[in-house]
């Protein structure tokens, strides 16, 4: 039996990052305010009945021709790099695997997001994740976007509780995900934790919770109230100020959830070792 392995999926505006990913750099170069553009995908939605995840993408490639600016994945990218996180955060990565290593477990991170998926790839954390799914547009050969390749909205979040488990990588891979693993899972349902900071991650928080796995709503003081109600309503495990720095309630909360896997696997091959004497 090799190491177990404990899988992190995290939503990232507003968990991750401060605010959301199109506020830094996106929103400002279309000459608006968040405001004002998340106000024009809200009327889009409501006019339309479009689908909101859907919407903000319509609305970003109709404001961005508009302003004459070619919406390519290179500029998208460039808009990634403005964007700004939660205390402790660029190191988060690299301490919590360094303790998973420490202690007998491999610690493995995805991203999960309703966010842009280029924009992300220009964040300075991006190489940190195993896996990153997000909000994606199709390209034509002019490099402009013309069709959602890929849209997720907070329910379809859940279908990577799943992917994760089964180690299904590819989104073009149905079978997979569906087939029952006659052999187990390569991650534990009780192995997987999921972060996130709001409503929008409640059905991801359920799943988890409903599978023996690990739910942390994280919060700021401006959302310090819905955030323990949701706590209150059972609708995740644990909650933790958005610090992810060293030493701080979120570190230890994941350092006792590693330790815990760590002693449950001893435990397993204790027993094995003795059934096969």
């Amino acid at each position: 039996m090799g190491k177990p392995i404990v899988a992190i999926m995290y939503d990232f505006d507003k968990t991750l990052s401060t605010t959301d990913m199109q506020n830094y750099e996106f929103i400002p170069r279309l000459g608006m305010t968040p405001e004002e553009f998340w106000g024009a995908t809200g009327e889009f939605s409501k006019r339309t009945g479009c689908e909101r995840i859907l919407s903000y993408m319509y609305v970003m490639i109709e404001k961005a021709r508009e302003k004459n600016i070619k919406l390519t994945r290179e500029f998208l990218r460039e808009c990634g790099k403005a964007v700004k996180y939660h205390p402790g955060v660029t190191t988060w990565f690299e301490r919590i695997n360094k303790y998973g290593e420490e202690h007998g477990v491999t610690i493995e991170h995805y991203l999960v997001s309703s966010g842009t998926k280029e924009i992300l790839e220009g964040t300075s954390i991006y190489n940190c994740f195993t896996g990153v799914y997000g909000c994606e547009f199709l390209y034509n050969d002019e490099g402009e976007p013309v069709w959602p390749k890929l849209a997720i909205n907070y329910t379809q979040k859940t279908q990577f509780f799943f992917r994760i488990a089964k180690g299904v990588k590819s989104l073009a891979d149905d079978d997979s995900v569906n087939k029952k693993n006659v052999d187990g899972l390569r991650v534990p349902y009780e192995n997987i934790v999921y972060i996130g900071d709001g409503m929008t991650d409640v059905a991801c928080m359920t799943l988890v919770n409903k599978n023996r796995g690990y739910s942390i709503g994280v919060f700021t003081e401006k959302n310090k109230d819905s955030v323990a109600q949701i706590r209150q309503d059972k609708r995740c495990r644990y909650i933790a100020p958005a610090d992810y720095s060293a030493g701080k309630g979120m570190e230890q909360i994941l350092h006792l959830i590693i330790d815990r896997v760590h002693n449950q696997d001893v435990l397993d091959k204790k027993e094995k070792a003795l059934a096969e004497k």
